[in-house]
């Protein structure tokens, strides 16, 4: 699928509630199950690409510097 980290995760969340809704035949809930494990490794590995981008932009003068990362405040 490849695509962004928010749309694997929809995706993902689109098959966990058909497959929550119970009303699935077997080979159909079976073919579902094994898209959302698919969507499941992609979405890990988009998570793991981020945090090595993180990672090199992070590297400092001394070698990679541990920073936090700053988050807008929804609240502000």
């Amino acid at each position: 699928m490849s695509g962004r980290f928010e749309d694997t995760l929809g995706a993902l969340e689109g098959i966990v509630r058909r497959l929550e809704g119970g009303d699935l035949p077997l080979e159909d809930a079976i073919r579902l199950y094994e898209e959302g494990v698919a969507l499941a490794r992609e979405g890990h590995e988009q998570l793991e690409a981020t945090e090595r981008r993180i990672a090199l932009l992070s590297r400092g003068p001394a070698g990679i510097e541990e920073r936090p990362l700053d988050f807008p405040n929804p609240d502000e």
